[in-house]
């Protein structure tokens, strides 16, 4: 019995191939399972692990409540650490500066104010890494740090975060006992970077 051939165009020329065994290799092909495509250059690491390309500490994965859900990254180092610095704008009301959620949106929000608010500007301000989009975390960012990787804050005790409580007073991030309360924006206090990758 003849067998029959199947043409299929390559560029300028034709593959005859055995209509059977053309058969065979896509029935093989869709009934093989195949396995998960693994990505090894954008792999989250684990939580509290150094990401290399992301040039910081992995915290988890944040929730947005009006954007995406994000992965956050806590910069290392003392280029993204600051001992002594103000939260700034004293008695003067920030209505941009009050998400819990989206410390970038408050961050850009203070740095745009015609009040100082030197821990948003400094944040705002940092290259590491080559990353230029580092900013001061929100209260549940912040939250989120303590929870997941404590660790990446050695310096222990109170944190700006970039949530404003009332004009006098912004919310800080104990890293001692995991505590949050509200702190005199004219105090200095401890203050450490974050980015965002919202998708790998």
């Amino acid at each position: 019995m003849e067998q029959s051939t199947i043409s299929i165009p390559v560029g300028s020329a034709t593959l005859l191939v055995q209509a059977e065994d053309a058969a065979r290799i896509i029935i093989d092909s869709i009934m093989k399972p195949q396995a998960p495509a693994i990505f090894t250059s954008k792999t989250v690491p684990d939580i509290g692990q150094h990401w290399d390309e992301q040039g910081g500490i992995y915290a988890g994965k944040a929730r947005g409540i009006s954007i995406p859900d994000y992965h956050l990254v806590i910069a290392s180092g003392d280029g993204g650490f600051v001992e002594d610095i103000q939260w700034g704008g004293y008695e003067e009301d920030e209505p941009e500066a009050k998400c819990q959620w989206d410390g970038l949106a408050n961050t850009h929000s203070l740095v745009k104010s015609k009040h100082s608010h030197p821990a948003a500007e400094w944040a705002a301000g940092l290259v590491i890494c080559g990353f230029a989009d580092w900013y001061l975390p929100s209260r549940r960012e912040s939250a989120l740090c303590y929870a997941m990787a404590p660790e990446a804050f050695p310096q222990a005790g109170w944190h700006w975060t970039s949530t404003q409580y009332s004009p006098g007073v912004a919310w800080v991030q104990g890293f001692n006992g995991g505590t949050q309360g509200g702190y005199h924006k004219g105090v200095e206090l401890r203050a450490r970077a974050v980015r965002r990758i919202s998708s790998i």
